[in-house]
């Protein structure tokens, strides 16, 4: 039952930090193309467009790693190969985010992001004894006398 409630937060949560991270990047994609400057001799049209594409790219990622949450929640099972390293590349990309987050944001942006991340990785851990059957099947629900 927790590890069921665990990847379903997850998933959750990583729905919500896609939405999130989308929005600031069209934010950012639209601040580029309005200042009509150059950085070090960038086209500012190019570096409008590779916002807008770095902000489709890791939401779509994010959203992957949520259905296979919510996938790895609903048949609570252990996630497959391709599952597992798609969700420890999130987790690794939420180090990421966390170190700028605490960087260059706030420290509630930070907590935020290592909420995630500890959602994550408990999410791994508890499905850490590999593709097997639910812990109903298995016989470990207590029967009544």
């Amino acid at each position: 039952m927790l590890r069921r409630l665990v990847a379903g937060l997850g998933a959750l949560a990583l729905v919500a930090e896609a939405a999130v991270l989308v929005l600031v990047h069209l934010v950012l994609g639209r601040t580029t193309a309005n200042q009509s400057m150059s950085i070090a001799g960038s086209d500012p049209q190019l570096m409008s467009r590779l916002t807008y594409g770095l902000g489709a790219a890791i939401g779509g990622f994010f959203l992957l790693g949520a259905v296979l949450l919510a996938l790895t929640a609903l048949r609570d099972r252990a996630p497959g190969r391709f599952a597992r390293v798609v969700l420890v590349a999130v987790a690794l990309t939420h180090v990421l985010l966390g170190a700028v987050a605490a960087g260059l944001v706030t420290w509630a942006a930070f907590a935020v992001t290592m909420l995630i991340l500890c959602l994550l990785v408990l999410t791994l851990t508890l499905y850490a004894g590999g593709r097997d059957e639910p812990a109903d099947a298995k016989g470990l629900r207590p029967t009544s006398p």
